[in-house]
């Protein structure tokens, strides 16, 4: 995570000095109760960045649209209060299936 979220954030300027891409982020997994939000709120925390979380199960709504729009409008939200991280929990929601056709 320092590699990945804390450094870029922190000194951006050292990954341009050496010709590199600062990493976007990062993919945590593991069960529930292993500490994902602690580690991600830590890392908000230590570089002083806004802290956003989203809920995947929020993201996969009834209406057509509605789970798109909220990313939208979280990422604008996070561009508005730069730095920031941000944190969506039960990611895996997103990509069950939602209707059976049986």
């Amino acid at each position: 995570l320092r590699e990945a979220i804390v450094l870029p954030i922190t000194h951006k300027e050292k990954f341009k000095n050496i010709g590199i891409r600062p990493p976007k982020g990062c993919l945590m997994f593991g069960p529930p109760g292993t500490g994902k939000t602690m580690m991600a709120r830590a890392c908000a925390g230590q570089t002083k960045a806004t802290f956003l979380k989203l809920a995947g199960s929020n993201l996969v709504q009834m209406y057509i649209g509605d789970g798109p729009k909220m990313v939208r409008d979280a990422f604008a939200l996070a561009k508005e209060k730069a730095p920031t991280i941000i944190f969506i929990d039960e990611i895996d929601a997103i990509g069950t299936k939602r209707f059976d056709n049986d």
